[in-house]
């Protein structure tokens, strides 16, 4: 049986190693353009530094604009040994493994294959707009080297984010505040630790203060309550002196409605003037009302394609949305994707291959929506096409 386009372009993507850092994702980024461009896609590539680079990718004209976004790089393959190649693409028992399967490259070419049929559209008719970003997981630093590119993006009427989530509609994600507490000592000898300030101590009493941290802000009904967690603890240099200075970062989620710098200040009270706060990470929630036309019709395809639930639902985790959704200006948007959800970020990462096809169907019934177009079944989409230039 032959694989479809969406199947083969995604092996294609699996077996360029793209783990971020340091990412490389370049060489990913120019086998999408080549496959693009052909189809009269107009392209342009967002370099984030040596060998790394995203794409944006326009189609139509100057109607209501739909826009698709997933980044190519991926995780680190982690401490454990891997059953299969991680950057083979293997297909077994209808498992496409690798890392990058289900986040996100499944994504990716879904939606590319969904919209080939869309690059040589009239200049008249909506628009269609593709971001594909570098540098996702450390903090979605390729989108926004896109956002801060004057007079690239332009606005979007809809943003659909294809992350993984089995092909479920999510209509909302947490934002993520990343803070980096420093207490301060005095060095000394370690043999003499009276004439010094253990900045070690002072940390290790900040982590336990904060398990009494309240957020004071009320639950989402659907994405619940903001979360705190203490993700590193440094300090010290050598055993024999007395620490001047220990580290403690700070792993936030926060939820749509509140405000970081209301929290950054509130944080910095309760840990006193003696901590010293910074910022590394700064991503807002986006939560889109499940009322709104659009979600109401993508839910409705989903349904209909991928027997998904109408209930709304949204995840923990962050995506690009926080950066491109403020700068395509404010669009409704959603979290669809092929990936297993529980998979992202585990050994032997692997993507059901029917829900690459499922995602392609669905992703192209949502177009066919969006222009205004008969809904029909898959199309030619859904298989190999004549002049495919995937490599096998």
């Amino acid at each position: 049986m032959t694989n479809s386009y969406a199947v083969e372009l995604t092996r294609a993507l699996v077996r360029i190693d793209t783990v971020n850092p340091p990412g490389n994702e370049a060489r990913a980024i120019g086998l999408l353009r080549a496959e693009m461009e052909p189809l009269g896609f107009r392209c342009a590539e967002v370099p984030l530094g040596p060998g790394r680079s995203s794409l944006v990718a326009r189609a139509g004209g100057a109607g209501r604009v739909l826009a698709f976004t997933g980044h190519v790089d991926t995780v680190p393959l982690g401490l454990r040994d891997w059953s299969v190649d991680p950057f083979g693409g293997t297909i077994i028992d209808g498992r496409l493994y690798g890392r990058g399967s289900s986040d996100m490259k499944s994504g990716v070419a879904a939606f590319i294959a969904a919209a080939r049929d869309y690059g040589r559209r009239d200049a008249g008719e909506n628009g269609l707009l593709l971001v594909i970003t570098a540098g996702e997981e450390t903090g979605c630093d390729g989108a926004r080297a896109v956002a801060q590119t004057s007079g690239l993006l332009g606005r979007a009427d809809a943003l659909l984010i294809a992350e993984p989530t089995a092909n479920l509609p999510l209509v909302g994600h947490k934002g993520a505040l990343w803070l980096e507490a420093a207490a301060d000592g005095v060095t000394a000898h370690g043999s003499m630790p009276q004439n010094g300030v253990n900045a070690v101590v002072k940390a290790a009493e900040l982590v336990m203060r904060l398990q009494d941290f309240d957020f004071n802000h009320a639950r989402h009904p659907v994405l619940g309550a903001p979360t705190l967690s203490v993700g590193t603890f440094h300090g010290g240099i050598n055993i024999n002196s007395v620490p001047d200075r220990a580290v403690v970062s700070l792993d936030i989620r926060t939820v749509p409605g509140q405000s970081h710098d209301a929290l950054r200040a509130q944080m910095s009270t309760f840990l006193g003037a003696e901590t010293r706060l910074s910022t590394l990470l700064d991503l807002p929630a986006i939560w889109t009302s499940p009322e709104h036309p659009w979600v109401r019709r993508v839910c409705a395809l989903a349904h209909d394609i991928a027997g998904a639930g109408v209930e709304p639902r949204g995840v923990c985790y962050f995506t690009d949305g926080s950066v491109l959704a403020a700068a395509l200006g404010a669009p409704p948007a959603m979290i669809l994707g092929p990936g297993e959800p529980d998979l992202a970020h585990q050994t032997d990462e692997y993507c059901r291959v029917d829900r690459i096809d499922e995602a392609t169907a669905l992703y192209a019934a949502i177009l066919r929506d969006w222009y205004g177009e008969a809904l029909r079944g898959p199309g030619p989409v859904a298989g190999q096409p004549a002049d495919g230039r995937i490599a096998p």
